[in-house]
């Protein structure tokens, strides 16, 4: 009785800690209001009194019987708080439960840069906001961007980045890389990663990596050697810090950024 009594305490503990765990990984910057946000404001039992509006440049709205009200740069707790303690110094209401409900949010701005449909800024129009909802704004990754972008910005008053291999979080089913973006993120997607194949090849050129490229794919996909070439000619240039190396590659080697791979003129 005492072991099973023990093993079931340790089985909280651990649960405990891992929900702290994922909490904390979660954890996004608390929405504050600021100009151009849509809101809802809802008094309990009180229908007369609810409104939808916009905040103002000055992070003002106007509220029925109170008049104008500073909200901005708020979260939406202390402004239902401001909004009620106003009813009911004002006597208006003798104890008011204010709700607010953010229908817009303009304040927040995201840059998507690079290789995209349409770059350039835009609003986080909804609350929980995913970086491939702020690429599918922008038009999407173009033919010539990359799998993996760079989202870099701001948590916990401390730079962030972190890198988000969009394919994957299909492909690999991995929906929790699909971070959250905050206001003044970064979303930047590169080019794709090229590598280059020329000498005795049918179709010498530049191509796109793709995800798991070998030697011998890469090879195929540049129609493979000519009638005077030979893969056991293939030489493989490698970049390593400020150097090009040469080596010799294996066919089911994997592909990397830049490579690129030189066949050789058959000697017989």
């Amino acid at each position: 009785m005492k072991m099973h009594r023990l093993f079931s305490t340790l089985v909280l503990v651990i649960c405990t800690a891992h929900a702290l765990v994922v909490h904390a990984q979660n954890a996004q910057p608390e929405y504050l209001i600021g100009p151009g946000d849509s809101i809802r404001v809802l008094v309990y039992q009180n229908p007369d009194l609810t409104l939808e509006t916009r905040v103002t440049e000055g992070g003002t709205i106007t509220y029925p019987l109170i008049g104008v009200v500073n909200i901005g740069n708020m979260t939406v707790g202390a402004a239902e708080l401001v909004i009620a303690n106003a009813l009911r110094t004002g006597g208006f209401i003798k104890q008011p439960q204010v709700t607010i409900l953010p229908l817009q949010i303009r304040s927040n701005q995201i840059s998507v840069l690079g290789q995209v449909g349409n770059p350039g800024r835009f609003p986080v129009e909804i609350v929980n906001t995913r970086v491939s909802e702020m690429i599918a704004v922008a038009g999407g990754i173009s033919a010539t961007g990359a799998d993996v972008v760079i989202v870099t910005g701001i948590r916990d008053r401390k730079p962030f980045r972190k890198e988000v291999d969009i394919t994957g979080l299909f492909l690999d089913n991995k929906p929790e890389d699909d971070i959250l973006v905050a206001g003044g993120d970064i979303i930047y997607v590169h080019r794709m990663p090229m590598f280059y194949i020329y000498g005795e090849v049918q179709s010498p050129g530049s191509f796109r990596i793709e995800r798991g490229m070998t030697i011998r794919q890469a090879l195929a996909l540049g129609g493979g050697p000519t009638a005077r070439g030979t893969e056991r000619r293939l030489t493989l240039h490698r970049r390593s810090g400020d150097k090009m190396i040469e080596s010799t590659p294996k066919l089911d080697n994997l592909v990397r950024p830049d490579d690129v791979l030189y066949i050789g003129e058959s000697l017989f």
